[in-house]
Parts: C-alpha cells; structure tokens; sequence
C-alpha cells in the first residue's frame, strides 16, 4: 500500500470520543464523498473508497445510532426521520426550500472548536485528500469541487499555523502543501501519529543522505582545487629552475620551491612543516605567490 493509503488507513481507524467531533468528521466526509438522490432530499455516499465507507457508517452508528445503511449512490440513510436528524445536525438542508446541499463549506458552527477543526481535516483528507511518496517528494492536497470550501480548508489550515496554496486544475480547485514541515504539523493535526513518526525517519534519512552529498562535493571541490592549484605552482617552480636557476633565488623560495617538487600532493599546511624552521599556512601560500610572480616575469 501506498504511504497516502496507510495515512488513511490510520485515519479510518481513529475515532474521536466526542460527538461533537464526530459530527465534524462526518460532515466532511458527507461534503467531500457524499451527494443527492431521488428528489434532492435525500443523501448519497458516493465513494468506492473503502476507508470513507466504513467511517462514515462508523460514525453514523456512533452519533445517530444508525446500524444499517446502504452502499453505493443509492440512499444513505434508509429510515426518513433519522436522516432528517442527520441533515439537520450537519446544517446540510437549504431553509428557504429543504433541499440538500452538499457542495457548500462546512457551517462554521461544527468546526468552532479546535478539536472539531482537526476531525473535519481527518474526514476531508479520507475523503479529497492524496499524498506523494516521502521518499521522492513532499506534497499533500485536498482536491475540491467548489472554490468556497478549498478556500475555507486553506483558512482552516491556517488556524494550526499550516500554511497552504490553492491552485486550479481543470475544474477543481486543489488545496496543497509542499513542504515537509507543513506536511508534518498536519499528519499531527489530524492524529496521524504513526505516518508522522515514519515520515519524520524518511526525513531524517533524506536530510542525512543530503548532508552527506553536500559535504561529499565540497570536498571533492576542495580536492580538485587544490590538485590544479598545485600543478600551476610545480609548473612555475619548473620553469624557473630551468630558465633562471634556484641559485638565484633567496634561500626561503629556494627551499620553498624544492619542498613543493619533492611533496607535489601535499597540502599547504602540511608544506610548512616540511620546511626549517616550520611556517604555517599563509606562510607557504605567501612565498608560493611570490614564486608564481617570478615565474610570470620569465614568461613575459
């Protein structure tokens, strides 16, 4: 199974003790995978995702005491008076004519707890929500139908402090985040703690492997610097040995000079302590910059 797919298995099985949560995540789920049929007054699930089936029938038995529903777009709720209950608790019913609407936000009424903010992002994710392979990607994204509810997941994303963009794509409107962290706080959100703590490794490992790529090519950088640095400073040391002569230069770039031809791989630190007495970096970095200069007078 996908990553995304064990986020929703673990969100499936988590239920919050409280109906008032209950009730939240069960508005999401009718608002993201639910729909109208027959005569606009009764509700559909309309899902083939086994995770949303069962905790929408989950959650109905727990709030309403329902224990029978019906699959597929056919009607939900199967007895008249528990789904006129159900619709009026979820604020789902247009006063003005008694239709059911299931393509506007969530009444703000369900959702004014945090604690109920959190079941509605639980149910909205099972429902809309998708997420990349960790290992090859961050990203997560609420797909919505209509502009006002992505809107009102990105307002309520930013409640927690998780900041997301919404972007459109074809003829919905789709909510996402693309950075771990963000990722992170809303797997906590939602009480996806196992899927947190494994995607927190795959970071971890991920942010490893990358420091160590970077170090890797610094040094590598670092290696290839100083192997042409010291092949331009043999290449001048040559030319002035055999165009001018060592005996002509003064004893600390005559010593310098021949410390460099006999230890060609070494390090200007490690230079320095080859010569008498021992000088350090800037040292040998000096006297080989005047040999350069000298070198340079040759060729001109």
């Amino acid at each position: 199974m996908s990553f995304s797919g064990n986020v929703k298995e673990e969100l499936a099985a988590h239920v919050s003790p409280a109906r008032h949560c209950q009730l939240a995540e069960l508005a999401a789920l009718l608002l993201f995978d639910g729909g109208v049929c027959d005569d606009g007054r009764h509700l559909c699930l309309d899902t083939e995702n086994e995770a949303v089936a069962r905790k929408c029938f989950t959650l109905l038995r727990k709030t309403f005491n329902i224990e029978t529903v019906m699959r597929g777009k056919r009607r939900l709720i199967p007895d008249d008076e528990t789904e006129r209950r159900v619709i009026q608790a979820l604020y789902l019913v247009k006063e003005e004519n008694g239709e059911i609407e299931t393509t506007n936000p969530v009444n703000p009424l369900l959702v004014k707890n945090s604690c109920c903010a959190r079941a509605f992002l639980r149910g909205a994710f099972l429902s809309v929500g998708s997420m990349s392979d960790p290992k090859k990607s961050y990203h997560l994204e609420f797909v919505c139908d209509e502009m006002a509810q992505a809107v009102q997941l990105q307002e309520m994303l930013l409640e927690f402090q998780i900041e997301a963009r919404i972007i459109g794509r074809k003829k919905y409107h789709v909510v996402y985040l693309k950075e771990g962290a963000g990722i992170v706080d809303l797997l906590n959100v939602m009480g996806a703690h196992v899927s947190l703590m494994e995607l927190e490794n795959m970071r971890i490992l991920k942010e490893m492997r990358n420091s160590i790529n970077r170090r890797v090519n610094c040094e590598t950088a670092n290696i290839s610097k100083t192997v042409t640095a010291a092949g331009r400073q043999i290449e001048d040391i040559l030319l002035i040995r055999d165009r001018y002569g060592f005996e002509n230069l003064p004893d600390n770039l005559r010593q310098m000079a021949e410390v460099r031809l006999e230890y060609p791989d070494a390090a200007l630190k490690e230079l320095g302590g080859y010569l008498e007495p021992a000088v350090g970096k800037s040292g040998v970095n000096h006297r080989l910059r005047r040999l350069s200069e000298i070198a340079d007078k040759i060729r001109s």
